[in-house]
């Protein structure tokens, strides 16, 4: 027998990501059965997270209009929040993960006090006449997201913050803390570049390097794609070793190389400028770096065989002036069927990364409600 509320999960999940959708293809996708289907359908329009309006352009085969489901995205509303290490970028989103309102506030400090009223002063006008379900952060270091303890963050320079608590204290919401580029993984595998492929990887090139995987539909913890020696001989890295990617295609690394050859400091904006204005020297700092992350590229096809890449981050925004070398270093390299893996390049500003701290927030209350398994088998979302 299925579990009610394991079945109302997987089908409130399929609507989520691809409704309006027919019972049929809501049958097909989870591979329930057609009572299973039903019998979790109707608590979850009962509690108003589920609608079936008549679809007049798709008849049924009796001649009536379908009732497709779908989700109603006024329903509930979630936050999301973004920390680097001078803004804070904060959105609100429906819960069909659509962004309502975004807000970015800068930091003259990253004490971690400072930091978090920033963000409550900043939840709480979003949240104003609001009906807010979870609150998510994220930000780039190692976090644990089961006690929302940030071990540690390089670019806030903090270490074992319980973040989690802080900001629900601050706020008065539950609060969620990810990494940022695990947050924006689950952001792309429910709406984004991962619809429709089961095994993904979403690697991000600015600050840093860093890797998202979703294998199986689950994602999985990533190592430190950015501190993967790709040349022995290499610069040295902060982080103590060599010839990581992180020391030959972060954007630090590649905006140093350009100023040098031009004898001043540069921006990103007048480096890639002159890249594309002709400047040989400026255009092999660049290929150099696309060389290094095309590697790196091809070190995840060959050790995950992923469907598709995602390459995303502030350095995408060069990257026509690197492309050919990122193909042409993961063609070379990528072995077998790891060869086949699609590369998609998409830029994503930094709400997007806040909105991946929001989805966070939407996949737990699916996954939690699936977690709670009462007696009765009755569906844990919450009611109106």
């Amino acid at each position: 027998m299925v579990n009610v509320v394991s079945a109302a999960v997987q089908v409130f999940a399929v609507v989520l990501r691809h409704g309006p959708i027919s019972r049929v293809e809501v049958t097909a996708r989870t591979g329930l059965s057609p009572a299973a289907v039903t019998k979790a359908v109707r608590p979850l329009v009962d509690a108003g997270y589920l609608t079936e309006r008549p679809d007049e352009r798709t008849p049924s085969r009796l001649g009536r209009p379908a009732m497709p489901v779908q989700v109603v995205a006024d329903r509930a509303f979630f936050i999301g929040v973004k920390l680097t290490a001078d803004e804070v970028i904060a959105v609100r989103t429906d819960l069909c993960g659509v962004t309502r309102d975004v807000v970015h506030r800068p930091l003259a400090s990253t004490a971690v006090g400072d930091v978090v009223e920033i963000v409550a002063e900043v939840v709480r006008g979003l949240a104003a006449d609001h009906e807010v379900a979870c609150l998510g952060v994220s930000l780039a270091g190692d976090v644990l997201r089961d006690t929302g303890m940030v071990r540690f963050s390089p670019f806030l320079n903090w270490r074992n913050v319980p973040l989690a608590d802080l900001v629900s204290a601050a706020t008065g919401l539950p609060t969620l803390i990810e990494n940022d580029v695990r947050a924006l993984t689950v952001a792309e595998h429910w709406f984004g570049a991962g619809v429709g492929v089961s095994s993904f990887a979403l690697v991000t090139a600015g600050t840093g390097i860093g890797c998202g995987l979703v294998v199986n539909d689950v994602l999985l913890p990533a190592g430190e794609l950015g501190h993967v020696a790709i040349d022995v001989d290499g610069p040295e890295c902060y982080c103590g070793g060599r010839g990581c990617v992180e020391a030959l295609a972060a954007d630090r690394v590649v905006l140093a190389g350009c100023s040098a050859v031009v004898g001043r400091p540069l921006t990103m904006p007048e480096a890639i400028e002159l890249g594309r204005g002709g400047d040989a020297a400026v255009h092999a700092v660049f290929e150099r770096a696309g060389r290094a992350l095309g590697l790196a590229l091809a070190a995840v096809a060959n050790l995950v065989g992923p469907e598709r890449i995602v390459l995303t981050g502030e350095a995408v925004g060069g990257y026509d002036l690197y492309a050919e070398q990122i193909r042409q270093a993961l063609a070379a390299q990528a072995f077998g069927a790891a060869a086949t893996c699609e590369l998609v390049v998409r830029p994503l500003p930094f709400d997007e990364w806040a909105r991946g701290a929001a989805v966070v927030g939407i996949q737990d209350l699916i996954t939690r409600s699936g977690a709670a398994r009462g007696s009765t088998g009755a569906v844990t979302l919450p009611a109106r």
